[in-house]
């Protein structure tokens, strides 16, 4: 990772830092869709090297609000975790459901060498990992998505989709009407989005009804079931995002024992994703094994395939790998200094040590210069040594 943001930031012990408005000038900068490429295929170059990775399911901070994360992960040089939050409840005051931040570090000395946002970049990275299973498990020449739930994150979804995958037609459902207004005013609006037919429908049958991909990103912490068995055509592809933490589910259990289940990173899935529903030895496969040719995808054109997606730090890892290379390439960002500068490494204490006080011209006057080192007094009492 030698670019010239991290050389920088190296050999000034400063921290390069991406605020929201530096991530989104990145995309601006370069545009939504080669960010998408971008970011996707770095998360394929990491999935593909899954053996090199100390790996675990994060670590989550329950309450009766929503949930706090850390997503730490490893390689041999690079470091990354991510602060992550889920509080569905938040945009009642003005907060989004989703708030991140990241920090990437050098191994071989522990230096932080980038902290960045993470709540766009979340957005861009889940939507590229999406697209990237879909590319590996849903039916060749699949052209129409259902889209349920049409918040935050769907105007990334539908765009990664039409353009990593050849999307034509989105079927958009969501319970608040105003929702989908948003998503339809924002993608009309888009250059990126010219070509890609939307269709607003009443109920999430009938959005799904004839859609070759299903994708599914609600917010509410409970066990809901919003896509059934029975909703499903054959050969349907379900991407399910939003059951991502304990108590939290979206697809009912019958259509996983239908489908043939994928997941990032097992451990983690059987915990927080729509696998919590089943039983401990109820078989899937990890996405990396797909990518990198050691299982098949899907079995049969008429199969139902379901990527489990609760989103995994190793999708982190590479988003904070691929804004530390593109910011440092684009000059994009500042530095902080978040590791303190010493001129003696092990001395510390010089940050908080103390000026050393300065005589004052009376006591000056008090001392014999003819002792000679010898301790000064005065009606025979020791005077402090002086400074």
């Amino acid at each position: 990772m030698n670019t010239p943001a991290a050389s920088t930031a190296a050999s000034s012990h400063d921290t390069l830092f991406l605020s929201p408005q530096d991530v989104a000038s990145l995309v601006s900068r370069q545009g939504m869709v080669t960010t998408l490429q971008g970011m996707a295929a770095c998360i394929e170059e990491d999935f593909l090297r899954w053996q090199s990775f100390d790996k675990s399911a994060r670590l989550a901070s329950h309450s009766e609000g929503g949930v706090i994360e850390l997503m730490p992960i490893a390689d041999a040089t690079t470091y990354t975790f991510k602060y992550v939050n889920g509080h569905p409840k938040n945009t009642a005051i003005g907060l989004s459901t989703v708030m991140a931040f990241g920090v990437l570090a050098d191994v071989a000395t522990g230096l932080p060498l980038l902290i960045s946002e993470l709540t766009l970049t979340t957005a861009l990275r889940t939507a590229a990992t999406s697209a990237l299973a879909a590319r590996a498990l849903a039916r060749p020449g699949s052209r129409v998505m259902a889209l349920v739930g049409n918040g935050a994150q769907s105007e990334f979804q539908a765009l990664a989709f039409h353009h990593l995958l050849g999307i034509e037609e989105i079927h958009l459902y969501d319970i608040d009407p105003a929702a989908t207004a948003k998503l339809m005013r924002n993608l009309q609006a888009n250059p990126d989005a010219a070509g890609l037919r939307l269709r607003v429908f009443g109920s999430t049958l009938d959005a799904v009804r004839d859609a070759d991909i299903v994708t599914t990103v609600t917010a509410d912490k409970t066990n809901a079931t919003i896509i059934t068995a029975g909703m499903l055509k054959p050969g349907t592809h379900i991407n399910g995002v939003g059951g991502d933490c304990p108590g939290k589910t979206e697809i009912h259990a019958d259509v996983l024992r239908a489908a043939k289940v994928f997941v990032e990173y097992e451990p983690q899935t059987r915990i927080e994703g729509d696998l919590q529903q089943m039983a401990p030895d109820f078989a899937v496969t990890e996405l990396w094994r797909v990518l990198a040719g050691e299982q098949a995808g899907r079995d049969s054109p008429a199969q139902i395939t379901m990527f489990d997606s609760v989103g995994f730090a190793l999708e982190d890892f590479s988003a904070l790998r691929y804004l530390h290379e593109t910011a440092g390439a684009l000059a994009i960002g500042g530095t902080i200094p978040l590791i303190p500068r010493l001129d003696d490494p092990k001395d510390l204490y010089q940050l908080v040590r103390p000026a050393a006080p300065r005589a004052s011209a009376s006591t000056r006057d008090l001392v014999a210069p003819d002792l000679r080192g010898a301790p000064s007094t005065l009606s025979g009492k020791q005077l402090p040594a002086m400074a």
